[in-house]
């Protein structure tokens, strides 16, 4: 499965949508979930190129709880084939949570270290955690204040991602990034 498939599938199990089934996608941006019920994805971008943060929301379990997300396809060219992309999800308590989504997943319960670099200068490697059965790598609560400041001027991160012998690498573009990020703040449920 690509990975451009697989971005907007894997948020919706990030996002609470993995026990149920899928029904048709209905438009509900700006309309604070009111003609979201009993759409299971709501609202993915149309087809664009790898420059586009595509914007998902997705129903909660609860009647009128919704989420969303905005996420990047990696560098095709300079990632490897297991790198989907990135992901920036609204999470409970006015959270924001950053994940990197794989296409070949680690074990649920490994803890990979995840080394960030930005093309601007600067490299951090963190412990990591899993998330949506293994197949997306959910980073620190710290790593939102990137995606809020620092990452929305850098033209590009590389991510390597390790654990055991296994590591995958990627690149992901970041333009457009703040755009995305504040339209994303606009759609969180707090």
């Amino acid at each position: 499965m690509s990975g451009l498939l697989l971005i907007p599938l894997l948020a919706g199990s990030l996002l609470g949508a993995s026990d149920r089934t899928w029904g048709p996608a209905i438009p509900c941006l700006g309309m604070a979930g009111a003609s979201c019920r009993g759409a299971t994805v709501v609202a993915v971008a149309a087809p664009a190129s790898s420059s586009v943060w595509k914007f998902t929301r997705t129903q909660g379990t609860k009647d009128g709880e919704s989420f969303a997300a905005i996420m990047k396809t990696a560098d095709t060219t300079q990632s490897d084939p297991d790198f989907a992309g990135l992901i920036v999800r609204c999470a409970p308590k006015g959270k924001i949570d950053v994940l990197v989504a794989l296409i070949r997943p680690f074990p649920p319960r490994s803890h990979p270290k995840v080394t960030i670099a930005a093309s601007g200068g600067g490299t951090l490697t963190f412990d990591a955690s899993m998330a949506a059965a293994g197949a997306a790598v959910l980073l620190p609560d710290e790593v939102s204040a990137f995606a809020a400041g620092k990452w929305q001027t850098t033209p590009s991160l590389s991510v390597v991602v390790k654990e055991g012998d296994s590591e995958i690498k990627g690149m992901v573009a970041l333009n457009g990034l703040r755009e995305a990020y504040n339209s994303l703040l606009a759609n969180c449920s707090l």
